[in-house]
């Protein structure tokens, strides 16, 4: 565990001993932005052999980060900058919206459009359950829902410019994972489980296939959601700075909600990741605050007791119904100052208050990731 154990809530303690019980486990990693979630904790990297926990990896498969430095300065910003994020609104739906047909990747600067084709040729091959699904998936794709996804535009230590975004495989990854979920659950072999959101899927059994297959279908759904967004906000940004003629340096992206085929101490074991990045030796990775706060694009040090891992994020301490209760749009105008975003009541649950401070995080992993750079918004945009 790498944090203070007398910090995780109750529930979330026991959902970790809960874990620990599962037949399958071969090992559980506790990162530092752990909390409460369904079945499994979120901040929780769980090792089995021959079983993959849906709940584990979250229903919202493939969810993760994408994160690309710019040519651009704080000189070449302008002095009122809600006229640039009302922009990236108009292009990149947020909250449940969509767009109204869908994103041809062909005509976004850069795009890499080898394998689209065979990717949706795929979806045939997916749960029946969603079929009915395919034109909303479709027109999610490229599109940032809400909760605590975002996007934001940020100054690294040095002033220059970096485009962030948090988003998964939006309604489509969500109904897979349910959908298999309540399959799981159904099993011989999980009743009687101290949680029945702990139902696990077996190797070499039809439903474990078939999970993997729309596992994977999701979480490239995700990867290739993000690189849209990307493209259609380097778009915006390509507009509305045509005298700087901004050039955008390699992405970095990362998921935290997958499962990976990894090998430790001479097993072959299948890693969900649940709000937790992979930071195997070299890897590059994503580490978000809050709207208010600072994230950071680290280098993992490949620390095989956290079976390469690191948090998402800065991880809440509170859920969303007490951040309402507590915090006012007030509060979030004070806690969001200097950041041109929304501060109404719809977004109060997303308060930096809400969350953990993101410094006390990676002060815990020092020994799962290095930092590359230190970045803070001035623009946020979410869902």
């Amino acid at each position: 565990m790498w944090t203070d154990p007398a910090s995780v809530e109750d529930v979330a303690l026991q959902q970790l001993q809960n874990v620990a019980t599962l037949p399958w486990i071969k090992g559980l990693a506790v990162m530092p932005d752990v909390h409460y979630g369904k079945g499994a904790t979120v901040g929780s990297v769980i090792a089995m052999q021959g079983a993959v926990c849906p709940a584990a990896v979250g229903v919202d498969i493939g969810c993760g980060m994408s994160a690309v430095k710019t040519s651009l300065t704080a000189n070449d910003l302008p002095g009122d900058l809600s006229r640039l994020r009302s922009k990236i609104e108009a292009a990149i739906p947020v909250g449940r919206g969509m767009h109204a047909d869908p994103v041809d990747p062909g005509r976004l600067h850069g795009f890499a459009t080898g394998g689209w084709e065979d990717f949706w040729s795929r979806f045939e091959g997916v749960a029946d359950a969603v079929q009915f699904r395919e034109d909303r998936a479709t027109k999610q794709m490229g599109t940032l829902g809400g909760g605590n996804h975002h996007l934001e535009l940020s100054f690294d230590s040095i002033g220059s410019v970096w485009l962030t975004l948090h988003s998964g495989s939006r309604n489509i990854g969500k109904e897979l994972a349910e959908h298999h979920i309540g399959i799981a659950q159904k099993l011989p072999h999980n009743q009687g489980l101290v949680d029945r959101d702990l139902a696990v899927f077996v190797s070499d059994t039809p439903q474990m296939t078939a999970y993997r297959n729309d596992l994977y279908w999701a979480q490239e759904y995700a990867k290739y959601n993000r690189a849209i967004m990307m493209g259609l906000l380097k778009d915006v940004i390509r507009r509305e700075f045509k005298k700087a003629k901004p050039t955008f340096e390699a992405e970095v992206s990362c998921h935290h909600n997958y499962v990976a085929e990894e090998r430790y101490e001479g097993m072959d074991l299948l890693v969900t990741r649940k709000g937790a990045i992979r930071a195997g030796s070299g890897d590059l990775g994503i580490i978000p605050g809050s709207m208010g706060t600072a994230t950071y694009i680290v280098k993992g040090l490949g620390n095989e007791k956290a079976f390469n891992s690191a948090s998402h994020g800065a991880g809440r301490r509170m859920s969303r119904n007490a951040a309402k209760k507590r915090f006012s749009t007030q509060d979030l105008e004070d806690q969001t100052r200097g950041v041109e975003c929304r501060k109404d009541s719809g977004v109060v649950d997303e308060i930096p208050g809400a969350y953990k401070p993101i410094e006390q995080v990676m002060e815990h992993q020092r020994d799962l990731v290095e930092v590359v750079a230190k970045l803070k918004q001035f623009i946020c945009v979410k869902g």
